[in-house]
Order: C-alpha cells, then structure tokens, then sequence
C-alpha cells in the first residue's frame, strides 16, 4: 500500500512538475535549479510521510568547489545529493538525455551527458561540458559505477570517471549511500534508514589506479 500511494502521488505531482519546466526554464538556470530543489524535497517528503523512510547523514558536508563521486542504488540520492550539494552539475546518461522534455529541461539545468559505451569523442565531449562546470564555479557530481545496483553489489568504476578527475583536478569527496533496501530498483518500498556517508576529500593529482581503488572503497563503505 505504501508503494502504491507513494507511486501515485510523487509520480503524479513529477508529472505536472516536468510537464511546467519549459516555462520555469525561462526565467533563467539559476531558477530552474531552485525549482528542481522543490522537486528533490517533494521526494523526500512523501519519501518520509507515505514509505517512513527516514534520511541519515554521516560526516560533513563540505563547502567549496569539488568533485563528488557518489553511491547509486535508487532514484532518491539522483535527486537529493542535488539538493544538499546546492545544485552540482550532475553527469546523466545519454538515455536520459533523449527522453523528449525532461532531456532538453536536465540540460537547461546544466548537466553532463555521457554515453554508457563512450567513445573517445564522446569522453573529450564530457570533459568539455565538465571544465565549462568548473568554470562556472559549479561542483560536479558523477556515480562512478555508472548505474543503479542492488544492496551490496559493487561493480568497478566506468573509465570515465579517472578522465573526469583528471580533467577537472579537483578534490574528490565520495558519498557512500544506503537506499536501495528502502527504495529498490524493483519490487516493494519499505520504512526504514536511508543512509549518505561523506568521506574525507581525497586531493588531486593521484595516479589512476590509486584513486579509483580509495573512490571504490569508500563509496561502498556501507555494503552489508
């Protein structure tokens, strides 16, 4: 009962809130990014009144410009680490870039499209869009295994990521999540605590092979 009421309303309301973005993206990306922090608090709180989940965060947030390299086991932290990290340029998979409005309103709001399968145009394609981030004084938020994954799976790192770091040389601040047993992929919804564990901020300029094995470990410290 909890998914279905939650399906109907936060759906039904994400509906309305997508189908009114082309006007919210006229009065400029600034706002557009307030408006999808009043989508990402949507979540949370029927998240919170219909499912009783509850959100939990380990360690501090930091300030300042980095790179965030995050978790991925639902839907919820797509949206809220948006929110807490005051609105990072997020990098998104081309698929979700081709659905027709919510493609053109994520890239309006500023967010680095990646193909899955990159090639090297491609990957020189982000890391454009990701220096342009920078510029504009925007942290950037990836989720380096490249999907959704189930409690407890950890995948190794998509190339991508160890060019991203590369590229923008910034500090690298990895979030461990746990929310996939409150908001699976498939199958039921159910009460409990969603977890973000921010770890200490790994500095630049490390050899590949060092900073995606402390990337990996550290998001997946909250496995099992």
């Amino acid at each position: 009962m909890r998914t279905v009421l939650f399906r109907i309303f936060f759906y039904g309301v994400s509906i309305i809130l997508v189908l009114c973005v082309p006007f919210a993206a006229l009065f400029g990306g600034r706002f557009l990014r307030a408006y999808s922090n009043f989508w990402a608090w949507t979540m949370q709180w029927s998240l919170h009144a219909i499912v009783g989940a509850r959100l939990r965060i380990e360690g501090t947030v930091p300030e300042g410009q980095l790179l965030f390299a995050g978790k991925h086991e639902s839907y919820f932290e797509a949206l809220e680490l948006t929110r807490i990290l005051h609105s990072p340029a997020t990098v998104m998979k081309r698929e979700l870039a081709s659905i027709p409005l919510w493609g053109w309103a994520a890239q309006r709001y500023g967010t680095i499209v990646v193909d899955r399968e990159a090639n090297a145009t491609a990957l020189r394609s982000m890391m454009r869009a990701a220096q342009a981030a920078r510029a504009s004084g925007r942290s950037v938020l990836i989720f380096p295994e490249g999907t959704r994954v189930l409690p407890g799976e950890a995948p190794p790192l998509r190339s991508g990521f160890a060019g991203l770091y590369r590229a923008l040389d910034l500090p690298v601040v990895p979030v461990a999540v746990r929310s996939g047993s409150v908001w699976p992929r498939k199958g039921l919804m159910r009460p409990g605590e969603i977890v973000f564990r921010f770890g200490e901020p790994i500095p630049p300029g490390l050899p590949r092979r060092e900073i995606e094995a402390r990337v990996h470990a550290a998001i997946n410290a909250l496995n099992g």
